[in-house]
């Protein structure tokens, strides 16, 4: 057995009105990781989401190689996870780690210098667009979805109509 992960889910956001509410209701989880080695670093951040987390909600948050050290640990089959990252990078760096995941719901990316709007709440570069390919490539579903009530849109699709995979 390995840990029941119900909803995996790049938003750079991390646990915000969304996640905490719908997102944790829909897919009943009891534990969120926050899986950024950025935020782990970062203690009033690490305060802060663990204080936005839904009641009986446990938060942590872990560095990318802490994942993929825990995830056969027998020890934390009794999470069911909420996986948060904030790019497609760290998910590509898990799945290459040994964590299966089979789908990325892909939430929010904000716009940064030389990012490219691809949906009203999804910004990428070219090395993100890679990276989703990459995940694309190994059989992981990866869909655009901002909020719960939103229709799944493939994101591959996506970045091919805006040119940014052939």
């Amino acid at each position: 057995m390995t840990m029941d992960v119900r909803l995996a889910r790049i938003d750079d956001r991390l646990i915000h009105g969304q996640v905490a509410t719908s997102w944790t209701k829909a897919t009943g989880i009891n534990r969120i990781l926050v899986v950024s080695d950025a935020v782990a670093k970062d203690e009033l951040r690490k305060k802060l989401l663990k204080q936005a987390a839904p009641l009986g909600v446990g938060v942590n948050v872990i560095t990318v190689d802490k994942l993929t050290e825990i995830w056969t640990n027998p020890k934390y089959d009794v999470f069911k996870a909420m996986l948060l990252f904030t790019n497609p990078h760290d998910v590509k760096r898990v799945v290459d780690g040994g964590v299966d995941l089979k789908s990325i719901n892909i939430g929010g990316m904000s716009y940064s210098e030389g990012k490219q709007m691809v949906t009203t709440a999804i910004a990428v570069d070219q090395a993100d667009a890679d990276a989703f390919d990459y995940l694309a490539s190994k059989g992981i579903e990866l869909e655009a979805r901002k909020v719960i009530a939103d229709k799944k849109e493939d994101m591959i699709s996506i970045l091919k109509n805006k040119g940014f995979l052939k």
